[in-house]
């Protein structure tokens, strides 16, 4: 477009969008595909509006009634289809729309197709690891809801739940789980749950259809907005053979709305047959603990030293003095035999002594000092010396001999 304009030299109305009109004409065409909604026929004309599964978007769409005829099967509103369309500027109206030259449906193979494919993209990224995957809390505090407004599937989950844990809380968000606007609807409730400090667990939950009402649930930006939720995840879409991506994201897949039920809130009457059960094991372990400790106490009482503990001190002292007689005994024995060797050592003694030699017709002659002379040569002249005898004894002096 020229910008060769001033305010002295502005283009006409007609100039300028005849400039837009021959440049949107050179975009030429495209294929795209999106979900019908308004679709109505005017004439020879049928116009609709093709709004983009996941945003909040839209594109109007002009297409000859001969191009929408020849589609098999004839799109209805909440159809998905695959356009090719051609971009148009009216001049004189200044309005854009799409013209379709070519309408098809996405039948039941190519949606599977086009579903397989991404399940195999966002699994090759990890979010449906079973590492990633977290726990339920035993009894969570508030439980939030995403449903329909005023659905089956509500009711199902509400009075189930209730049923099991009569205090069981619930915040519920009503949401279209069908159609062009249920997964942006869907996101912004998970979203709000999951930033909000008292919801412990969401259920997304929607009773059964067909595969086409359930596209909704596997939508790559809610399964991608499930993933990034931190709050734990309950899905429960549709029947027990049904599977969108939902369940294969979420940190627990229930097969129904009352299965949801059943796997967020616990059963009071089983938690407390539950409990009367291990505190039945439990005192029946402690009963059997005091029994076996009950019976050693009592094998240890049983027992002489505790029966009876005098008899056990007089057996002891019995076996004291029984030892201290053997140890007299024993000492009284040695003394004795320690006596008659001295005894026998005395007698000998004695038999050798001096006096021993005097009894016998001897005498002992002795210096003053008490050395005995044993020879003659011994003996000085005039030495004193000492003669005894058995019964007395006699002081002479030497006289050498002549």
């Amino acid at each position: 477009m020229s910008s060769n304009t001033t305010p002295e030299q502005p283009l006409p109305v007609r100039t300028v969008l005849q400039m837009v009109g021959g440049w949107i004409g050179k975009l030429g065409t495209v294929w795209v595909e999106g979900q019908i909604t308004e679709l109505t026929a005017r004439g020879g004309t049928v116009f609709l509006t093709l709004r983009d599964p996941v945003a909040n978007v839209s594109a109007r769409i002009t297409c000859p009634r001969g191009v929408y005829e020849a589609t098999v099967p004839r799109p209805v509103d909440g159809a998905r289809i695959v356009a090719h369309l051609k971009p148009d500027f009216w001049v004189n109206k200044g309005s854009f729309a799409f013209t379709a030259l070519e309408m098809r449906p996405v039948g039941v193979g190519e949606l599977l197709a086009r579903l397989e494919r991404l399940r195999r993209l966002l699994a090759s990224e990890g979010l449906f690891g079973v590492d990633r995957k977290r726990r339920l809390p035993f009894l969570p505090g508030t439980v939030g809801l995403i449903c329909g407004r005023d659905s089956a599937a509500e009711r199902d989950v509400l009075e189930n739940s209730r049923r099991r844990w009569p205090a069981v809380r619930f915040k519920v968000e009503p949401v279209a789980v069908q159609g062009p606007y249920a997964v942006g609807e869907v996101i912004e409730a998970l979203r709000k749950f999951d930033a909000d400090t008292e919801v412990d667990v969401i259920v997304v939950a929607r009773g059964g259809g067909s595969m086409e009402d359930l596209l909704p649930f596997s939508d790559e930006a809610l399964v991608r907005a499930v993933a990034a939720c931190r709050t734990p995840v309950v899905s429960a879409i549709g029947h027990e053979q049904d599977n969108p991506l939902l369940d294969l994201v979420a940190d627990v897949r229930a097969s129904t709305p009352t299965d949801a039920a059943k796997k967020v809130v616990p059963d009071v009457g089983e938690q407390m047959t539950l409990i009367r059960q291990l505190r039945d094991r439990g005192r029946r372990v402690v009963g059997g603990w005091l029994d076996r400790e009950t019976a050693w106490l009592s094998a240890a009482r049983s027992r002489p030293s505790l029966a009876d503990p005098v008899r056990e001190i007089e057996r002891r002292a019995e076996q004291a003095e029984q030892l201290r007689d053997r140890a007299r005994r024993s000492l009284t024995g040695s003394l004795d035999r320690a006596a008659d060797s001295l005894e026998h050592l005395r007698a000998r003694l004695v038999s050798l002594s001096p006096a021993a030699t005097l009894e016998r017709g001897y005498a002992i002659v002795q210096r003053p000092s008490g050395d005995v002379v044993r020879l003659a040569s011994e003996v000085s002249p005039g030495d004193e010396l000492t003669v005894r005898f058995p019964d007395d004894r006699v002081r002479v002096r030497s006289d050498p001999a002549r």
